[in-house]
């Protein structure tokens, strides 16, 4: 007896059908990959949410944009593992718990570090698993027993490791070099936790006698107060306006110092005066140049952005006040000229929004350029590819032109640098804790206070996250990973160290494929901003019109470009979603033995009918492959398994 066709409502409720799915699919362990499978590997790993973080819609393009992929791959037939994990997001998640610390009146100073990151802990282990539950609510088809963090322990032995190996090989080490410094959390910054924009500023011009009193060369700048650490004038060989005072030497007016006027081609005749100041400790083209010219670095000021003694007389101040002093010292002593409106790019700390001082620090870095240059031949060589292909240029490019890398953070929270020192000045790396110096065996040791930028261990994240350096099935298994799926504002902050750390580590690729997508913007084409007021909330738009109606939007604009978004466009989508409701629907209460009404065999098919299942399997394995489109033609003639297939879509058991 036929069974009785299933009641199906006539629209398409997501609220009442997405998440019960959702959870019906995990428990069941359709997600789950697995090593012993037999089927050829296909892995993405998600890049790494912070910690911190909750689902903005850059992550529902991205989430939707795999899952695609995890899908399509596992209806293929592949070992399918998508992995997902979170990043520790150290300085992000350091200002999160002292905010907190702060509201009851205490510092971290108060707790001490040990009992600081305890708290920090508590806090993670509180509420770090907010955004995962979100991916759910998106339908990701993530393979959650494998989910990972960067401060996991397998993790944490990675990165001792490679910081371990590179510091013996010489790739790693302490020097003083200008960084990103923000004062509020007086620590050294990563480029991607600086945001730039434009700034309405004011170009200051003030006069440098010559040392022979024969004249005077007048300057601008942006930042007047850095003139305190000013070592030398510079103008460009090309430029006859100086040719005359190229080799004497200015006087510093505060301090008597000698300032040679050097030429250099980095010099821009178009800007200011032509002749620019040179502040080796507080400009990264002023410290190149002061390396070319054998410049002395002088830097006036401390942690908080404040004038130290090398600034006197204006110690003390703040940098913004002491701008203003300078200009009346200036202006007392008849060198000040004038200063006009000017706009310039600043940037300023993600986290607290205060302007980032280019700073002269002492910080641990890594040598880039040995490990750039495989990480460029493997892209040449088309061992990893991207798509689309013209972010290639941008990468090498970048690379081309890497310095080397500031790891070292101040704070308390990541991971701490594995170097200790010694009373009699040894420095070693270990990978275990010591207890004394492998060198003289004093036991009046000390572990370097900071910790490595956040970056570092995300950097490891295609083959840390599979169990290296521990050789396990899953790293033996998926890597190297197939695809990797990020934005193109961190091609050169993560994708460019991810090829250059498995090349020196796995002597492999991380991924064969880059697929670079664009950011979310608005239906304007603005890019979103809580102070413009046009954010858009995914798991808003989920409610009202369902993760499957946000994601196909997203995807549909996907093109390699930016993508703009419209509510409106999500509520188009649902209609779409709504119409294969209900040709599902359609299909499902026709009857038949499993309530699908049972296809033709093909010798008793209308012309038409062939016509139309040849041209869909040339259609997919034009798009796809070959393979795909055999499977087509066998899963069109077995008319059991598409009874079977729909029965357990109806029932919710497929995924």
């Amino acid at each position: 007896m036929s069974a009785s066709p299933p009641e199906i409502p006539k629209n398409f409720n997501p609220t009442e059908v997405e998440d019960r799915l959702y959870q019906q699919w995990e428990t069941r362990g359709y997600f789950r990959a697995h090593t012993d499978s037999g089927k050829p590997p296909y892995c993405i790993v998600i890049p790494p949410p912070n910690v911190t973080g909750v689902l903005h819609i850059g992550h529902a393009l991205d989430h939707g944009l795999q899952d695609v992929l995890a899908r399509f791959k596992r209806m293929q037939g592949y070992a399918t593992l998508w992995l997902p994990g979170m990043d520790h997001a150290g300085i992000a998640t350091q200002n999160v718990v002292e905010r907190e610390l702060r509201s009851q009146g205490l510092s971290r100073h108060d707790l001490g570090r040990e009992k600081f990151v305890e708290r920090v802990w508590e806090w993670k282990n509180l509420y770090g698993d907010r955004i995962g539950r979100q991916m759910r609510r998106l339908g990701a088809s993530c393979d959650w027993s494998r989910e990972r963090f960067t401060m996991d322990e397998g993790l944490s032995q990675a990165v001792r490791k490679v910081f371990v190996d590179l510091y013996n090989e010489g790739l790693i080490y302490r020097g003083n070099r200008i960084i990103n410094w923000c004062p509020r959390c007086e620590t050294a910054l990563s480029d991607i936790e600086v945001d730039h924009s434009d700034h309405e500023g004011r170009l200051d011009r003030f006069r440098y006698k010559l040392e022979d009193g024969s004249s005077s060369v007048t300057v601008a700048t942006t930042r007047l107060e850095t003139m305190l650490g000013d070592t030398a004038i510079a103008v460009s060989p090309d430029d006859d306006r100086y040719r005359d005072v190229v080799g004497k030497w200015a006087i510093h007016p505060f301090s008597a110092r000698r300032l040679p006027i050097i030429a250099d081609d980095a010099v821009d005749t178009e800007f200011g005066t032509g002749a620019v100041k040179i502040t080796p400790a507080h400009d990264a083209n002023d410290f190149e140049m002061a390396e070319r010219h054998d410049l002395a670095f002088i830097n006036i000021l401390d942690t908080k952005a404040r004038v130290n003694a090398e600034g006197a007389p204006f110690e003390g101040l703040d940098r913004y006040e002491a701008r203003e002093a300078v200009a009346e010292k200036l202006t007392e002593l008849g060198l000040y000229e004038d200063r006009s409106a000017h706009n310039y790019a600043i940037g300023t700390c993600s986290r607290c929004s205060t302007v980032v001082e280019p700073w002269l620090s002492e910080q641990w870095f890594v040598k880039m350029q040995p490990l750039a240059e495989p990480a460029i031949a493997a892209v040449q060589d088309g061992k990893t590819k991207f798509y689309p292909a013209r972010w290639t240029n941008y990468y090498v490019n970048w690379l081309q032109g890497i310095r080397d890398w500031c790891i070292s953070r101040q704070l308390w929270w990541g991971h701490r640098i594995p170097v200790w020192y010694c009373k009699n000045g040894h420095t070693f790396a270990c990978m275990e804790d010591p207890t004394s110096c492998p060198e003289c065996s004093t036991q009046q040791i000390v572990q370097d206070a900071d910790v490595l930028d956040t970056w570092f261990s995300s950097q490891l994240w295609p083959f840390s996250t599979l169990g290296w350096p521990e050789q396990t099935e899953d790293l033996k298994t998926f890597y190297p990973t197939s695809v990797l799926v990020t934005g193109y504002e961190i091609i050169h902050l993560w994708v460019a160290r991810m090829m250059m750390s498995a090349l020196r580590f796995m002597d492999d690729v991380p991924f064969e494929w880059v697929y670079v997508h664009g950011i979310v913007r608005d239906a304007d084409g603005r890019k979103m901003s809580k102070s413009i007021g046009n954010v858009i909330d995914p798991l808003e738009l989920v409610d009202e019109y369902g993760a499957d109606a946000l994601r196909f939007t997203l995807i549909e604009h996907a093109t390699g470009q930016d993508v703009f978004l419209s509510t409106e466009w999500v509520s188009g989508s649902r209609n779409f979603v709504n119409k294969m409701w209900n040709a599902a629907r359609f299909a499902l209460t026709q009857g038949g033995d499993a309530n699908v009404a049972p296809l033709p065999d093909r010798d008793r098919m209308e012309l038409s009918d062939r016509w139309i299942l040849s041209r869909l399997a040339r259609a997919i394995g034009e798009v796809v492959d070959t393979r795909l489109a055999t499977a087509v033609s066998q899963v069109l003639d077995d008319r059991d398994r598409i009874r079977r297939l729909l029965s357990e879509v109806a029932t919710g058991a497929a995924p």
